[in-house]
């Protein structure tokens, strides 16, 4: 079994690119931000069928209502219902094409999959809202000082058994 994609995917290697475009705008090379010490994974103390979810997104959604993300290291967050309509549903980032996104926010907020796997019993229940944020914070410093603290005590307040990360 290969673990290449399969071609009618259409891949980019943004790793790749990022390099790329810095080497050709004369940058120094990029500093990809580097933990000395892998997060420690928490196994589930109950099921599935039993457990709070939360869901944290990080593609730039927000509610209809609510302000949009700005472009330069935005670390604010927001709580979107997780009882909205998709159609309330808006996208502000800069980082990502957007077309697929923006045709189906699922793509990046699996809010309709998550809800069918409650209804379904697979998983118990999700938080009253989720987290969101908009991915491309450039700066490892707010990153580590004003998201992470926040987003952190969003969830520790939310009570969640378990917390789906859906990054872009």
């Amino acid at each position: 079994m290969s673990d290449a994609a399969p071609d009618e995917l259409n891949v980019i290697d943004y790793i790749a690119q990022t390099r790329a475009s810095y080497d050709q705008l004369g940058y120094d090379a990029y500093r990809w931000a580097a933990e000395p010490e892998p997060s420690a994974l928490v196994a589930p103390v109950k099921p599935l069928s039993e457990s709070k979810v939360a869901l944290v997104a990080s593609g730039g959604i927000y509610e209809v209502g609510q302000a949009a993300f700005h472009h330069r290291d935005d670390t604010s967050i927001r709580r979107v219902s997780t009882d909205v309509e998709i159609s309330d549903l808006r996208i502000s980032h800069f980082a990502y094409d957007r077309t697929d996104a923006r045709s189906d926010p699922n793509v990046v907020f699996p809010i309709d999959p998550l809800r069918d796997l409650v209804s379904t019993g697979k998983i118990g229940s999700l938080t009253s809202h989720a987290l969101t944020f908009m991915g491309g914070i450039y700066s490892q410093r707010r990153l580590r000082e004003e998201l992470i603290p926040e987003l952190s005590n969003e969830l520790s307040a939310m009570a969640p058994d378990v917390v789906l990360l859906v990054p872009v």
